[in-house]
């Protein structure tokens, strides 16, 4: 999984970005200044940087500029169309405006990680191994004839895992669609993925809210 440093001033943001960052796999490194972001920067490789446009001693942008080659994601409080392009001209690869959902910018992660060649083209689990690029999947070493919903639920799922994810979101972000009330949809993929791949003990079933991959150490 990817290093990822997390360039934020106000404490609880950053923890709460780099807990949920541990949670699906990535090593999130934490700075709090320029200064520090700079300093970690040159001490070792980066994937991908997760920048904090209004920092205490600078802005995100000269942060940026002195570590160009690293693939990074601006957040901000101000939504000013002339800051995201701002950002976008200084060679930015997303732009994420306070607050937000953290399963938005865990996919956001996912998305840039995945358009520079970080991410990972394969999961692995128990005698499961889901390939992300080919987008198949075998359990014990034999193929498993997933639908195209089903294997786009299941891998909302596994990138997300360890979050609950609510029925409205991984319909969203599974099959790009969005939807108002009660929905068994999901429910009844989730079934025939737990019966097909043997998950009854990985997919957990999160009381009125929806689902969670899990993967606890």
């Amino acid at each position: 999984m990817a290093r990822i440093l997390v360039i934020e001033d106000e404490y609880a943001i950053n923890d709460l970005i780099a807990l949920n960052l541990g949670m699906v796999g990535h090593t999130a490194v934490q700075a709090y200044t320029g200064r520090e972001a700079i300093k970690a920067a040159q001490e070792t490789p980066f994937d991908l940087l997760i920048v904090d446009v209004m920092l205490p001693d600078t802005d995100g942008f000269k942060v940026y500029e002195k570590l160009k080659g690293t693939p990074a994601i601006f957040v901000t409080a101000l939504g000013e169309t002339a800051d995201k392009v701002k950002g976008f001209e200084r060679g930015a690869d997303d732009y994420i405006v306070k607050p937000f959902e953290m399963t938005e910018l865990l996919l956001r992660v996912e998305a840039v990680l995945r358009r520079t060649h970080k991410s990972e083209s394969c999961y692995r689990i128990d005698d499961l191994v889901i390939d992300f690029e080919a987008k198949t999947v075998t359990k014990g070493g034999e193929p498993v004839d997933l639908t195209m919903q089903e294997y786009a639920l299941l891998e909302v799922l596994v990138k997300n895992r360890n979050i609950a994810l609510s029925r409205q979101k991984l319909m969203r972000e599974a099959w790009d669609v969005s939807f108002l009330g009660e929905s068994r949809t999901i429910d009844v993929h989730i079934q025939r993925i737990r019966k097909k791949l043997g998950l009854d003990e990985r997919i957990k079933t999160v009381y009125r809210l929806g689902y969670r991959f899990e993967e606890m150490p």
